[in-house]
């Protein structure tokens, strides 16, 4: 994948004169001019269209994304069936975890499900605010602890018994993505084919209008 970032004294006008990177930042820690120049300089607004591939095993990636508008998932490949591993949307991050610091591969894919506009941030330029600004490290701290709170709801839900617990726990947890996700990920993310995930919905609305009618009744 080859990003071109956009001339710098042009690149932050429609973000208000700077990174959406910053204002993210701040909200874990003040940041210090130095660090403001830093993120302005070497991230840089990308757009992706639908179905697009953001990141895949062909190459290392170099980047982790913020995104600011649209949705991608996180897939691997067992042999011709695409199995979702997590989804994001606005204000989260995207990035193969596996290849995050060293040039390894990654049997990762990242790809679009809606068109994307994202910020790019340079696991480079990661590593130099880690290296030279304390500060860095804290605000790196408290994003890899939503990272990790993600990460093993992920995996709670992974290891529920059950299609209906798996589901239940998604609408808990991620019931925001049900009215814009495309059910075939949503079902392929719980672990079950996309007409099992169709029954349990209709179950569920069944139940729903049963117990309505019954408390009417019972009224």
């Amino acid at each position: 994948m080859n990003l071109t970032p956009t001339p710098l004294a042009d690149r932050w006008i429609p973000f208000g004169g700077q990174s959406p990177i910053i204002p993210v930042f701040k909200a874990f820690h003040p940041l210090n001019t130095e660090i403001e120049e830093v993120i302005n300089t070497q991230t840089f607004p990308v757009e992706f269209a639908k179905n697009k591939h953001i990141a895949s095993p062909l190459k290392r990636n170099k980047y982790i994304f913020l995104i600011l508008k649209g949705a991608v998932h996180g897939f691997i490949k067992a042999e011709s069936k695409k199995i979702t591993t997590w989804i994001a949307v606005e204000q989260e991050l995207a990035g193969t975890i596996s290849n995050l610091w060293h040039g390894g591969e990654s049997e990762e894919y990242i790809e679009t499900i809606e068109p994307v506009l994202a910020i790019a941030i340079p696991h480079e330029m990661s590593l130099y605010l880690y290296e030279h600004f304390p500060v860095a490290n804290y605000v790196g701290r408290k994003m890899t602890e939503l990272y990790y709170q993600g990460a093993s709801e992920r995996a709670f839900i992974a290891r529920l018994p059950t299609a209906k617990l798996r589901y239940s726990r998604f609408l808990i947890s991620y019931g925001h993505l049900l009215e814009r996700v495309p059910l075939k990920y949503i079902a392929s993310f719980l672990g079950m084919r996309l007409e099992t995930l169709s029954r349990i919905r209709s179950e569920m609305v069944t139940q729903s209008k049963t117990s309505k009618s019954a408390f009417q009744l019972a009224t």
